[in-house]
């Protein structure tokens, strides 16, 4: 009976945190850019990723698997949008590398045109992932079993050190990196477009695995691993929002922020007050097992 209860409050405040950060992630890199100075943004964006790295750093020492996994999202936050978009960003204004402009209009900017060019170093991460770690991660662990076979265990022998904050700071980077080297693979002419079915085809899939995702995170019954689990579900769901908007399938209000000041208030507003809500869980937690250690003692 306890196997099949749904936690229906927990996966609706994580996952709704992770949704509204979306948004909010874009908006933000779009103020910063049209309100700071060149110079000015290039070391503000630095020092969030700073920042960001910073969090998660801390994160390793705190207490509590709740408080850790919050600091492993808000760091790698910070850290995405500082040091892997807006450094993207500034090496491709910095040596020219034009947008895709299609009928006047820009439709992919400079940074996302060459973040392609990763993916050696995604599929480099991901080969200590496959070959060197047992890990919680139902992708992962599929694609183990699926190229080791029954020598899963012979070659993948233990997992490594965990720290939770720097878990949930490699599944939110790792995953959107992946969604982020997908998008750009099928907004290619060269490969698929953006108005290709398969394209429109892998955006299904997606919505599809994120519904089925959701329906695992209710299943979840810890603050930390249910957020954990948001993170990914949120991602992939995210990817057929991108394709959808790419095709003006609906207006992307976070693209232009200023436009549409009240819906971003809104999410803003929505993501303050749950953010807030876990914080508290997690100090709340907190409290209550230091209450039973000293009862203990």
């Amino acid at each position: 009976m306890e196997k099949s209860k749904k936690y229906w409050g927990k996966t609706l405040v994580s996952f709704l945190v992770v949704l509204c950060a979306m948004p909010l992630g874009h908006a933000f890199m779009i103020l910063m850019e049209r309100f700071l100075p060149p110079v000015t943004l290039h070391y503000a964006a630095f020092a969030l990723g700073a920042a960001g790295l910073a969090l998660v750093i801390v994160g390793v020492f705190v207490k509590g698997d709740t408080r850790q996994t919050l600091f492993g999202l808000f760091g790698g936050l910070l850290f995405w949008t500082g040091w892997v978009e807006f450094l993207l960003q500034y090496y491709a204004n910095r040596y020219g590398v034009q947008p895709e402009i299609v009928n006047g209009e820009i439709v992919t900017k400079p940074e996302y045109l060459i973040m392609p060019a990763t993916f050696g170093f995604w599929m480099l991460i991901m080969t200590v992932y496959i070959f060197n770690a047992k890990t919680g991660c139902y992708l992962i662990t599929w694609l183990q079993k699926l190229f080791f076979g029954k020598k899963k265990d012979e070659i993948v022998t233990r997992a490594m050190t965990r720290h939770t904050s720097v878990t949930t700071f490699m599944e939110l980077n790792m995953m959107m990196w992946a969604c982020y080297l997908l998008l750009m693979f099928c907004y290619d002419s060269n490969f698929l477009g953006d108005r290709h079915p398969v394209t429109f085809l892998i955006g299904l899939g997606c919505l599809v695995g994120a519904v089925f995702m959701f329906i695992k995170e209710l299943k979840i019954a810890a603050w930390g691993a249910n957020i954990r689990m948001a993170i990914a579900t949120v991602i992939v769901f995210w990817t057929p929002v991108e394709i959808m908007g790419r095709n003006d399938l609906f207006n992307e209000i976070w693209v232009n922020p200023s436009q549409h000041v009240t819906e971003m208030v809104i999410i803003l507003a929505v993501f303050v007050l749950l953010a807030a809500y876990l914080i508290y869980k997690s100090l709340k937690n907190r409290s209550g097992y230091k209450g039973e250690n000293k009862t203990a003692a």
